[in-house]
């Protein structure tokens, strides 16, 4: 609310051709100020598409030019309302790429298999889920980039389940790549996301991936999905995460695949979408 106050004082709307924001409402509130000349306005569903379709409360305010669906289900059901494309998330492909770890600088065991978590530690996120599945395997080591208000339930149940094998770990955003790296396979264990930028970063990473199986994850991680499972089965979970640890980090190339979520490429699908409103104003 106050970013949205401060984005007034300096937001002169005739100055643009079109506007983007995936923030309701106040910062969608902003964008729409009156003005002779107004800006498109885009609205992308990186936090999630109820926005557009709900009609209680203040979402009954809700209107754009155009829709960028983050996931083909988006798409679906915001469709026949609104002007929609279907557009990814992408990755820095300059930042997160294959290569050697960084395990010594990191601080991190050099003689075992590292199961990386990128995730806020929230009940959403099941990060206790991932202490539990990685204390019935052999050696793997559990890291966690991330905090929040579980972060003293999952220490204290990782000291009983995992003692010496967790490490929870925070790191700027520069050292993020180098954390990927340096790691064996990844697990994110959020039933839903919106899309999840984390698992592209470890896609680029070279990471087999392990995540909840659903029709959005499959669509994102097309050939890349062999390790997804139902991981509210103890038993698939288990059997995924010994068989992503096996498979191990690609070290070297460019990830198969992943030059789809590059940003020069959602970059210009967006420069297409907008371009397109323009024309048909």
């Amino acid at each position: 609310m106050t970013f949205a106050a401060n984005l007034l004082r300096a937001y002169r709307p005739a100055d643009f051709d079109a506007v983007i924001t995936c923030s309701f409402p106040f910062t969608h509130w902003a964008l729409r100020r009156p003005a002779n000349a107004s800006p498109l306005q885009i609205f992308v569903t990186q936090n999630g598409d109820w926005p557009a379709y709900a009609d209680n409360s203040e979402y009954r305010t809700f209107w754009c030019d155009g829709l960028v669906c983050t996931n083909p289900d988006y798409f679906e059901r915001n469709s026949a309302r609104w002007s929609c494309t279907v557009i990814p998330n992408g990755v820095d492909l300059g930042r997160f790429h294959t290569g050697a770890d960084e395990r010594e600088r990191l601080g991190l065991p050099t003689d075992k298999p590292i199961v990386l978590m990128v995730s806020a530690l929230i009940p959403t996120k099941r990060v206790e889920d991932g202490i539990k599945a990685l204390s019935r395997m052999d050696g793997a080591h559990l890291v966690v980039a991330g905090d929040g208000p579980l972060r003293s339930d999952a220490e204290a149940m990782a000291a009983n389940l995992l003692p010496g094998r967790y490490r929870r770990i925070s790191l700027p955003a520069t050292e993020m790549p180098a954390l990927y790296r340096s790691a064996d396979a990844f697990l994110h264990l959020s039933l839903l996301e919106s899309f999840g930028n984390v698992f592209l970063e470890a896609w680029a990473s070279g990471l087999p991936i392990v995540g909840h199986d659903t029709e959005r994850l499959r669509w994102i991680l097309a050939d890349n999905s062999a390790f997804l499972c139902d991981t509210e089965d103890e038993g698939a979970l288990g059997r995924s995460l010994t068989g992503a640890v096996a498979a191990g980090r690609q070290r070297n190339g460019v990830a198969h695949g992943i030059d789809r979520f590059a940003w020069p490429n959602v970059a210009m699908q967006y420069q297409q979408f907008i371009e397109s409103l323009l024309q048909s104003r």
